[in-house]
């Protein structure tokens, strides 16, 4: 994997801001236009780290609320009578420092988008212990492109993400086939030549990536929960369309409190 040094600046609204922004070089930008990934070490240090890790550990905490974050479980596959939290979306409107994380990575993100960037989504992928993993796909399969014809996704490794706990697995080179189609994951027919690649990554580490490059990830079968924090962003000129794709989500995929008895909700892409 590429990593090379990462510029930051002091965000906006100064001595107050406790994570730095982001900056990407000329040439992290041309390889990420040619690969659709880019790996930077150690985006944000230590101290840091260790403010987004607390801000995790309240979000995971938080009671569940409708109408806040939202909280989907999964069953483990090291103990099927034990419930897990798979992930935990929409948490920036709800809690002021992943606010100020999304806000952070605002400035990188359009970079690589080319204008002023707007934040489409985010969550945080928790991948427990015996926690699934994701079968190869495009980010754009998700009927992204309802909202947007493009996005930059930005990963935020909280825990040490190895081939063993179920790290990202990406595929060099493959974005510039665009979409295959919406609402499937990728057949085999479609991966042929396609090679998925470990992107292990340690605290603090950024992975950018675009939502046609293709990735999975395998599942946790060890004894430590891996944590990543994913912020989705679109080009300001395409329009602010989170409020509208959480409120079109809801409808078929709800949080976990949200459901109604009885109807089965299939997670597609």
């Amino acid at each position: 994997m590429r990593s090379s040094p990462l510029a930051t600046t002091r965000q906006a609204n100064g001595d107050a801001a406790l994570l730095r922004t982001p900056t990407l070089n000329e040439d992290q930008i041309a390889r990420f236009k040619n690969d659709g990934y880019l790996v930077v070490r150690a985006g944000f240090d230590g101290n840091e780290m260790r403010v987004i890790d607390a801000w995790a550990r309240e979000v995971e905490v938080m009671p569940e609320v409708s109408g806040r974050q939202w909280v989907y479980h999964e069953k483990s596959l090291k103990d099927p009578d034990r419930q897990l939290i798979a992930r935990i979306e929409n948490i920036a409107p709800f809690h002021a420092g992943f606010g100020e994380l999304s806000g952070a990575l605002t400035r990188a993100a359009g970079q690589l988008l080319g204008e002023e960037a707007v934040l489409f989504k985010e969550k945080i992928n928790f991948k427990m212990p015996g926690g699934a993993g994701f079968k190869p796909h495009q980010d754009a399969q998700a009927g992204w492109d309802a909202y947007a014809d493009y996005f930059i996704n930005v990963l935020v490794c909280i825990d040490a993400a190895t081939p063993e706990n179920g790290c990202l697995k990406v595929v060099a080179g493959q974005h510039r086939r665009g979409l295959f189609r919406s609402w499937e994951p990728l057949t085999e027919a479609d991966m042929q030549g396609m090679e998925f690649v470990d992107c292990p990554t340690e605290p603090g580490d950024l992975v950018f990536f675009d939502s046609f490059a293709p990735h999975a990830s395998d599942a946790n079968m060890t004894d430590a929960t891996r944590r990543l924090y994913y912020a989705t962003y679109n080009r300001a000129s395409a329009g602010d369309h989170m409020a509208r794709y959480y409120a079109d989500k809801h409808k078929n995929y709800p949080p976990d409190i949200d459901r109604q008895a009885g109807r089965e909700y299939r997670f597609r892409v």
